[in-house]
């Protein structure tokens, strides 16, 4: 099977569910902490490939829930200029499959490694369900 790099947010309780999938599918999975990753604007691109700007943002960052990110007004250079100074904008997760990238379980080359099957239970904050908050990290949230 696949070796996976799979950039996560540590304590996300999505992400644990989905890198259980992914191993349960039989992959190798190669965990990296999203909010340490020392991103480029130029790097996080390729994970976005054709999806619309808005669409590369986690909804559930604070940031994006109060309103102060537009995501509905924002351009390309805005958004990962924003995302390099705080990663917990970025979507996630961010895979990387033999340098071929994608943000979220729901495209490829995420669909191929779970069977094309959509992971409708895979995606989706489950804190946001039951009105919970995800255990702090550090000094990010």
């Amino acid at each position: 099977m696949a070796t996976i790099i799979f950039y996560q947010k540590p304590g996300c309780a999505t992400n644990a569910r989905q890198i259980q999938a992914l191993k349960s599918a039989g992959h190798d999975v190669v965990v990296q902490d999203i909010l340490k990753q020392p991103w480029h604007a130029d790097e996080l691109r390729s994970f976005f490939r054709n999806m619309p700007v808005g669409s590369w943002f986690n909804r559930a960052a604070p940031r994006v829930k109060s309103g102060e990110v537009n995501l509905d007004s924002i351009d390309a250079a805005s958004a990962l200029a924003l995302m390099v100074s705080d990663p917990l904008l970025i979507r996630r997760p961010l895979i990387d499959l033999d340098g071929i990238r994608c943000a979220g379980l729901d495209r490829e080359p995420a669909l191929s490694l779970l069977g094309h099957q959509t992971q409708e239970h895979l995606q989706g904050c489950l804190h946001q369900a039951t009105r919970t908050r995800c255990p702090k990290m550090g000094s990010s949230e």
